[in-house]
């Protein structure tokens, strides 16, 4: 995912420069419309309503039948749309949402199994919610939606940032009502109360800027052959 800090580069370097209160100031960039505040994205750029959301493979659900805890299910639809389910079998869950999967088991458990079922079906992980993390982090790449997600939390699940990053220097890219919109944030005010965890949203790309002094430094440590001895350095 390093090709995302290429791309956007020159966007990130535009934001930290005009970022020395450090509010941004906007319309800076014709590409990408800078914001001091970043709204959440608009309805069609997400699936904000999981309920309407269409079940895909490797989306993770949950099924439960009211009064029949042994047919309670927790698993990944399979690569083909499928989910297994006890008695009923295989279940094409790819391409319907929750409600038209439970309407669909409800249908194979009633008379044969169950007098009145009454199913529900719940995301767990929806695999199309994804945001991307690159920049300075541990291990930068696309990751799912998984409940209300914070910045912090964004990049933990990127395994956290790398010793070469500037925590001062994070931008969130994110399309608002068709709109390209970019916010710059100091996740380390952030982590330390000052200012407020902002919201994440699926289609996001988080990138976090690197320190040019500390990268410098990595590069020399790497290059020492051993310790206490001392060799020119370029």
């Amino acid at each position: 995912m390093r090709f995302v800090v290429a791309f956007l580069g020159a966007i990130v370097v535009g934001l930290s420069g005009c970022a020395s209160d450090p509010q941004l100031e906007a319309g800076r960039s014709a590409a990408v419309q800078v914001a001091t505040d970043l709204p959440a994205p608009d309805q069609t750029g997400m699936s904000v309503d999981l309920s309407n959301y269409r079940l895909g493979p490797l989306d993770q659900i949950k099924v439960e039948v009211f009064g029949a805890p042994e047919l309670t299910r927790e698993g990944e639809i399979d690569a083909a749309g499928n989910f297994a389910m006890p008695l009923v079998g295989s279940v094409a869950a790819g391409g319907k949402t929750p409600g038209e999967v439970a309407a669909l088991i409800t249908g194979q458990l009633q008379g044969r199994y169950l007098k009145n079922p009454q199913v529900s079906v719940n995301v767990l992980k929806a695999k199309g919610q994804t945001f991307t993390v690159d920049g300075a982090v541990k291990m930068p790449g696309q990751y799912p939606i998984v409940g209300r997600m914070s910045l912090q939390q964004a990049v933990a699940m990127a395994r956290g940032a790398d010793v070469s990053a500037n925590l001062g220097n994070v931008v969130i890219f994110r399309t608002v009502n068709a709109k390209k919109m970019a916010a710059l944030f100091n996740l380390k005010d952030i982590r330390a109360g000052r200012l407020e965890d902002p919201a994440v949203y699926g289609n996001d790309i988080i990138v976090v800027g690197e320190s040019a002094t500390r990268r410098l430094f990595n590069d020399i440590t790497r290059s020492l052959p051993l310790l206490g001895t001392f060799v020119p350095v370029l």
